[in-house]
């Protein structure tokens, strides 16, 4: 093989490598996971109706998409002081009431699906950060 032939056959290859390196890096590390995109869109479409009342004490002040698959709720209990809340048995009654509607509801299938961890913070009425219940997995799929 002649020298001139043995370099272009090198030109070739190392292109062909650096094309194949550029596909593997941008579907691995410049483009983000599938499914935090659509908890992406998920929280945007929520934040569209926020603030909203869940019922009389509570209202959902926005949701927030954040790494690690989370979805994060935050709450405002707009007529409580923190002070006057026991965390324990707030966190106690509100956690499996919580982790049955994350396992039986039809709009969390996907969640379930795809292993998401939704965070639901709580603050009281004059923005003090009462208590996060977060809802794994570990606890929606037994």
């Amino acid at each position: 093989m002649t020298p001139e032939k043995k370099k272009r056959i090198s030109q070739i290859v190392g292109t062909a490598v650096a094309v194949i390196v550029m596909v593997v890096l941008q579907q691995t590390v410049f483009k983000a996971p599938g499914f935090d995109k659509v908890l992406m869109q998920t929280a945007q479409e929520m934040n569209k109706n926020c603030p909203f009342m869940v019922d009389a004490e509570t209202r959902l002040d926005n949701a927030v998409a954040a790494p690690g698959k989370r979805l994060e709720y935050n709450y405002t209990l707009i007529n409580t002081d923190k002070d006057s809340i026991d965390i324990e048995s707030f966190t106690d009654y509100l956690q499996p009431i919580l982790v049955n509607n994350v396992k039986t509801h039809p709009d969390m299938a996907s969640f379930r699906d795809n292993h998401i961890i939704m965070d639901y913070n709580y603050k009281d009425r004059n923005g003090i950060f009462i208590t996060k219940i977060s809802i794994t997995p570990e606890l929606y799929q037994e």
